[in-house]
């Protein structure tokens, strides 16, 4: 068993004492309130002999969690006997853990020769522009995957990317929208279990304004083109007829991030392509090595169309609160039958499933329509929506209730005076002009 398992068992096997310890407590007092002799002429006879009986019962559940407990401590749970340490993986199960569910990976081969030697250096970025959103949780379950494979994982927080993007991020707000983005996501990966302190967070100007960087940055611009920039950064630089330098110099920066990150791999959504393949041409020409490049399907929103911070009613933000997911989830495109371009439909796929700590998604229904259904795969559900089995009314009504349940860990953690205030000076309400 690996140090990491002993330490989690023995917490574990600490708090079992300290409830058998309450317990104990528990009977003590119990015994107190144990009333014998009863003489029949006594009024509250009645009364003593039901308080009698219901201490009995609740004598017999404590007798019955005392089992609980003591067989527990003998066998505890596969999830903390049985589970593998990534020492004990295989090299088949490593590369199957960062590799399921990715829609395309270039340098396959480099990959697995990578893996057979040590464990992959990954690095994933994220521009600190529009608040994260719910397809954040995407990345994050692939990022449980890597650290399950015992990938070393590095979250940069590009906040210089975020000011070249079209100054999506004013420079005067950008060090309140990166500590908001860095305690939002940190939030988002506990609340589906990902331990964060595995995990090294960057942000981009802690080394990007290096002297080393800057230099990089020279040369690079001076091999590459102004066509291979626009082109690179098609799909995730804002677009114009008359386009800002800082957004041409965007995709260049986040080739030369794969260098002064160290990484063997970077790992993004299928809309980075491009930039991943500027990176593949353009790192071997400054004498630097091509990475692998892993690639996550991009998530429909609401609407049908990618996911997007800026198109508000695409997208749920991770504080939404309740009554705001319900409206969003229920004024989407849901057409009974169409399992094509239906956000709910892509949800349940690439979110939903995948964070299940059973695999499962239970559809809850009134009994009179037939009561809850639970579907073990997203297959399944798939089938049913096409079959019109499912209507898609419940399917919405069960993809509020579990995302609520998703989202209420982090919600609950931003209900704080510091938090809010943060919120408050990273997302400044812009009042529109009379």
């Amino acid at each position: 068993m690996s140090s990491d398992n002993q330490n989690e068992l023995d917490q574990l096997l600490e708090q079992f004492n300290k409830q058998t310890s309450l317990i104990e407590n528990l009977e003590k007092e119990l015994n107190s309130l144990q009333v014998n002799n009863v003489s029949s002429n006594d009024p509250n006879e009645e009364l003593v002999r039901k308080l009698t009986t219901e201490n009995e019962n609740l004598r017999n559940n404590i007798n019955s969690l005392k089992t609980s407990i003591q067989q527990t401590k003998t066998n505890p749970s596969p999830s903390v006997m049985t589970q593998k340490s990534t020492s004990n993986l295989t090299f088949e199960e490593r590369y199957h853990l960062i590799t399921r569910n990715l829609q395309e990976i270039v340098g396959d081969e480099k990959l697995k020769t990578i893996l057979k030697e040590r464990d992959l250096k990954i690095y994933w970025g994220t521009a600190t522009t529009g608040k994260p959103h719910i397809a954040y949780f995407v990345p994050m379950s692939k990022i449980s995957d890597f650290l399950k494979a015992g990938c070393e994982v590095t979250i940069l927080l590009a906040d210089l990317h975020a000011f070249l993007d079209n100054m999506k991020a004013p420079w005067d707000l950008l060090n309140n929208r990166t500590e908001y983005y860095s305690r939002v996501i940190k939030a988002a990966l506990k609340s589906i279990g990902v331990p964060i302190d595995k995990l090294k967070f960057v942000k981009g100007t802690e080394y990007q304004l290096n002297k080393e960087y800057t230099l990089d940055v020279y040369r690079l611009s001076s091999l590459m083109s102004e066509h291979d920039a626009k082109k690179a950064g098609a799909e995730v630089v804002k677009q114009s007829s008359n386009p800002l330098l800082s957004g041409l110099l965007y995709p260049g920066l986040q080739a030369l991030d794969e260098e002064y990150l160290k990484c063997d791999a970077q790992f993004g959504g299928v809309d980075q392509r491009k930039i991943f393949m500027l990176a593949e041409e353009y790192l071997p020409k400054l004498g630097y090595e091509k990475r692998v490049h892993l690639m996550n399907p991009m998530v429909p929103g609401l609407t049908g169309n990618k996911m997007s911070s800026s198109e508000e009613d695409s997208k749920i933000d991770l504080l939404d609160t309740p009554a705001a997911i319900k409206k969003k989830i229920s004024g989407a495109f849901c057409e009974p039958g169409n399992i094509d371009s239906n956000g709910v439909l892509s949800f349940c796929k690439h979110v939903l499933f995948p964070l299940s700590k059973d695999g499962r998604l239970v559809i809850t229904r009134p009994e009179k329509w037939g009561g809850n259904i639970i579907y073990e795969k997203f297959e399944d559900l798939q089938e049913a929506f096409r079959k019109e089995e499912l209507h898609p009314g419940d399917l919405k009504a069960g993809v509020i209730e579990t995302l609520n349940q998703l989202l209420d860990p982090i919600r609950k953690e931003f209900d704080t005076p510091e938090n809010k205030k943060l919120v408050e000076a990273a997302y400044p309400v812009v009042k529109k002009k009379k």
